[in-house]
């Protein structure tokens, strides 16, 4: 029996590990962190990619791109800083970082780099990174922006 559900666990883990689609975004975000080198968070973009063209949503990402447009802030709710990022794939996307639950980025200009960790909301017109920021209840995956030397959470 024991043999059994050994063989069955490693079967079950060589499906997952080796099946490429079949990761959830919780799996991933688990391994994102703050701390750890940009370099590292290889294919960012194609994660990204993907989820705009399958029309992915509630994917925990990490990337970085340059800020094309700072937005007025959404006081509708929660109040939300917007802004739109161009990735290096040429995509944009809107990020909405609630400023109720984090600091405000106020030398946010266009032009800067930023990167950021979130969660994607696919919408046709390239997605939305939102979850920029500690979750007070702690049920989600903790995101971030860094800009500057600084990381807004």
């Amino acid at each position: 029996m024991n043999r059994f559900l050994l063989i069955a666990a490693l079967a079950a883990a060589a499906y997952f590990a080796l099946a490429p689609g079949l990761r959830t975004p919780d799996s991933r975000a688990a391994s994102i962190r703050p701390g750890v080198p940009l370099e590292t968070r290889d294919g960012s973009d194609a994660l990204l990619e993907n989820a705009f063209a399958q029309h992915i949503s509630r994917l925990q990402v990490t990337g970085q791109g340059t800020v094309v447009k700072v937005l007025r802030d959404d006081g509708s709710g929660s109040r939300h800083q917007r802004f739109i990022v161009r990735l290096d794939s040429g995509r944009t996307v809107l990020v909405a970082h609630n400023i109720d639950l984090a600091p405000r980025i106020d030398a946010l200009r266009a032009g800067d780099t930023v990167a950021f960790s979130g969660e994607y909301e696919w919408n046709p017109k390239g997605g939305v990174i939102h979850w920029t920021h500690r979750d007070p209840h702690g049920r989600h995956p903790d995101g971030w922006i860094r800009h500057g030397g600084q990381t807004y959470q």
